[in-house]
C-alpha cells in the first residue's frame, strides 16, 4: 500500500529500509504453530543473565512509578573505575544501537560522509541514510583472503576518508561475520585517521575476544581523542531485553553526545541489573568458557556436514551454503530452529548461527543434517 506521507519524510527517512531483528520465538509459533522453538537468530547469551543482575533487577521493580537516575551515576561510576577514564567518558545508552544513533546525530549532516565496510553492521547504513548524509562503504577483503575472508580492509577504509568524512564506523569483531581485527593493525589505522574524523570502534561483542586479539582499549582511548568505542549489555551479559549499552570517549565528545541523547534514555531495572552484571566475574567466565566450547562444536558440525564458515571469535558462525540459503531457513524455521538469513546484508548463501549450549548446538545440527538430506547437500 502506498504511504500517502511519503512526501513529508526527510529525504534520508524516504528511502530507508528498516531494521529487521531476528525472529522471535512467539512470531514463529503463532506463524507455524511450531513448539519448543530455538532461537539461534540474534547471539544471545545462552546462559542467560547473571544471578545477580536479576537479583538486582528484581530489588528495585517496585520503584518503577519512579523516573531513573538519569545520569545513571552508580553504573557510571563502576564502569569509570573497570575502564580507568574520567565518569564524564561515559555515555549511556537504551543499548549501544541508541549510543550509534547518538554519535550520528551529533556528528554526520547531508554534508557530511561516514566511512564503513562492507558486511558491517546493519545499524551503521541506517543512522547515516536516516540523516541524509553519503555512506561511504569500502570493500571487504576478499572471501578467499588467507587470513580474514569477508574481513575489514582497513587500507579501502582510509582511502575513502576525504575532506566531507565525519565518522568511520569499526565493528571489532564485526557483526554479521564474526572476523576481526589485529591489535596492532588497528593502532596503525587509528594512527592515520585524520583527527578531525570520529572513529566508533563497535566492540558490542569484545568480552568473547580471547585476549590475543583484545586490543588495548582504554590505552588506545588515551592516545586518540577522535575514539568513541561503544560496548553493550545486550551480548555476554545477558540483558538483551533490558536494552543498555554506553561509549567511553573524550569528555567533549561526550559533552556532544549527551546533548542528543534523551532523558531517561537507561530504565531502572537495567542500570540495576548492568552495576551487578559487572561484579559477576563468575559469570562471565561461564560464558566465555561455554561460548569456546560452543563455537567448536559448531565448527566440527559444519566440517562434518562439508559447509564452510566463516572464522569467528564472537558468539555465532555464518555459514556459507554456496546457493540460496532461503529454503533452508524456511526448512529449519518448519523444525522450530531460527537462525539470520543474510541476504540483507548482500550475502544469499549465508545463515549467521548464534553459539547456544551444547543441546542447542547438536539440535541445530541434527536439523541441518535433516535438511540438507531432504534439500541435498549443496557440498562443492
Amino acid at each position: 500500500m502506498t504511504n500517502k506521507f511519503i512526501e513529508l519524510a526527510a529525504p534520508g527517512v524516504q528511502q530507508l529500509k528498516p531494521y529487521i531483528p531476528g525472529k522471535p520465538v512467539e512470531t514463529l509459533e503463532r506463524e507455524l504453530g511450531v513448539t519448543n522453538s530455538l532461537k539461534l537468530a540474534s547471539n544471545e547469551n545462552p546462559l542467560g543473565p547473571s544471578p545477580l543482575a536479576v537479583e538486582a533487577a528484581q530489588s528495585v521493580v517496585a520503584s518503577v512509578n519512579f523516573y531513573p537516575d538519569g545520569s545513571g551515576y552508580k553504573l557510571v561510576e563502576a564502569l569509570s573505575s573497570l575502564h580507568r577514564v574520567r565518569a564524564d567518558s561515559i555515555t549511556l545508552g537504551n543499548g549501544s544501537n541508541d549510543v550509534l544513533e547518538l554519535i550520528a546525530r551529533a556528528f554526520l549532516t547531508p554534508q557530511h560522509s561516514a566511512v564503513f565496510s562492507q558486511y558491517a553492521f546493519a545499524v551503521y547504513p541506517i543512522v547515516t541514510q536516516a540523516i541524509g548524509a553519503t555512506a561511504k562503504v569500502a570493500p571487504a577483503l576478499a572471501v578467499d583472503h588467507p587470513e580474514m575472508p569477508y574481513g575489514h580492509d582497513l587500507e579501502a577504509m582510509l582511502s575513502l576518508i576525504d575532506a566531507t568524512t565525519r565518522i568511520v564506523f569499526i565493528a571489532n569483531p564485526n557483526n554479521p561475520t564474526g572476523t576481526w581485527l589485529k591489535p596492532d593493525a588497528l593502532k596503525t589505522f587509528l594512527g592515520k585517521v585524520p583527527d578531525s574524523v570520529i572513529v566508533v570502534l563497535d566492540e558490542a561483542y569484545y568480552e568473547y575476544m580471547p585476549d590475543d586479539c583484545r586490543p588495548d582499549t582504554e590505552s588506545l582511548l588515551r592516545f586518540h581523542e577522535n575514539l568513541i568505542v561503544t560496548r553493550t549489555f545486550s551480548k555476554m551479559y545477558g540483558l538483551a531485553g533490558l536494552r543498555i549499552g554506553y561509549a567511553i570517549s573524550d569528555s567533549g565528545i561526550a559533552d556532544l553526545l549527551n546533548r542528543v541523547r534523551q532523558p531517561f534514555n537507561t530504565n531502572l531495572l537495567a542500570q540495576a541489573a548492568a552495576l551487578a552484571a559487572l561484579s559477576d566475574h563468575n559469570h562471565i567466565q561461564r560464558s566465555f568458557d561455554s561460548n569456546r566450547l560452543g563455537l567448536q562444536q559448531l565448527q566440527q558440525g559444519f566440517d562434518e556436514l562439508g559447509l564452510s564458515y566463516i572464522p569467528s571469535i564472537g558468539n555465532f558462525l555464518t555459514v556459507d551454503f554456496q546457493r540460496d540459503a532461503a529454503p533452508i531457513d524456511q526448512a529449519l524455521l518448519q523444525l522450530g530452529v531460527i537462525t539470520r538469513p543474510l541476504a540483507g546484508y548482500q550475502m544469499p548463501h549465508h545463515l549467521r548461527v548464534t553459539v547456544g549450549t551444547e543441546s542447542h548446538n547438536q539440535r541445530l545440527l541434527s536439523a541441518l543434517t535433516q535438511v540438507l538430506e531432504q534439500q541435498g547437500s549443496g557440498r562443492s
